[in-house]
């Protein structure tokens, strides 16, 4: 009788043993499931257009089944336009081992490359991926990096002609951009290419941060019927709170390659809806998490093109626009 009731009471201690085991087991599973997700922004975290941005990732992927903290760990990092600190998160994400990276950045996905050649990278917003080396081709990337494209070899002309429209009298234009962003080398043959037929004299300017950005701006303010180009760079995007009342106190009409200026007071934007590349940017964040390889989704284009007019700064610099233009615009400020 002993035997069979030490026999029963190691069925029972087995059995508690197992009820324990078991939530230790689904909870275990529950956390393997929990998938991260690496944000790499270089911008200030207060930034308030790119925290749009970055919200509507956040938001979009939620609706996908990710939410953060239950199904995955977003892991945000900002760095403001410092290619140190870029370093130093990117290493940082890297090591986390994450299961995706969304990262923007001409000069950011070179760090990312370096750093990890497995590590799928989703960019919201790239300008020539296989220009710069990011991708074999559009369609099937090859590598780890895909994304959507903030560019095509028809938008400079199409800006620059808005430009032209908004300002009729311009006879040359000079685009703002730093050298060091990988992209520019394709801005400036576009952009010469595409200022040719608006019988527009094409000037470069090579920047690396506001001091040079003011120095150019102040010589091209001495010269009779002058207009600027801002294309999409980390640096003049990071200084559009200075350079906008900069432009504006020399009385430059100038046409800018991202929305973010136009809440600094720019005169006009021309572009994608970037808001809209960040959405679908969680999408195929999604399907890299669901199995796809980066390497074999393509890189997508912009379906969503905006041009946006502040009909204030125009009267400031004296400008009438045509009912015509402004009927093409997406949003006048008013």
């Amino acid at each position: 009788m002993a035997i069979c009731i030490r026999r029963r009471e190691f069925i029972v201690a087995l059995g508690g043993g197992a009820a324990t085991a078991w939530p230790l087991a689904a909870r275990a599973q529950q956390a393997e499931r929990r998938r991260r997700i690496g944000i790499l922004m270089p911008y200030p975290k207060d930034d308030p257009e790119m925290g749009i941005r970055v919200r509507i990732f956040r938001e979009e992927l939620a609706k996908l089944g990710w939410t953060d903290g239950a199904t995955v760990q977003l892991d945000e990092r900002w760095t403001a336009d410092h290619m140190d600190r870029v370093w130093a998160e990117a290493t940082s994400l890297i090591a986390s081992n994450p299961d995706a990276i969304l990262a923007t950045g001409g000069r950011v996905i070179p760090v990312l490359m370096q750093l990890s050649r497995s590590v799928p990278i989703v960019i919201p917003g790239a300008s020539d991926p296989i220009g710069v080396g990011w991708a074999t081709s559009l369609a099937r990337p090859g590598g780890n990096i895909t994304g959507f494209t903030s560019f095509e070899v028809s938008i400079f002309g199409k800006t620059l002609a808005f430009l032209k429209q908004i300002a009729p009298a311009i006879t040359h234009v000079a685009f703002i951009y730093n050298p060091d962003n990988p992209n520019t080398v394709v801005y400036r043959r576009t952009i010469e290419e595409a200022a040719t037929p608006l019988a527009l004299e094409p000037i470069a300017v090579s920047i690396h941060g506001f001091a040079d950005i003011d120095r150019a701006v102040t010589a091209l303010a001495d010269r009779q019927n002058s207009g600027v180009l801002f294309p999409g760079d980390l640096t003049t995007i990071a200084l559009r709170d200075v350079i906008v009342p900069l432009i504006a106190r020399h009385r430059l009409p100038a046409i800018y390659s991202d929305p973010a200026f136009m809440r600094a007071g720019g005169l006009a934007f021309y572009g994608p809806d970037r808001v809209d590349l960040f959405r679908r940017s969680a999408g195929y964040v999604d399907r890299i998490l669901r199995g796809e390889k980066p390497g074999e989704l393509p890189f997508q284009q912009p379906i969503k093109y905006e041009l946006v007019i502040n009909l204030k700064t125009a009267k400031a610099l004296g400008l009438e626009l045509s009912p015509t233009l402004l009927a093409l615009a997406n949003e006048v400020i008013e």
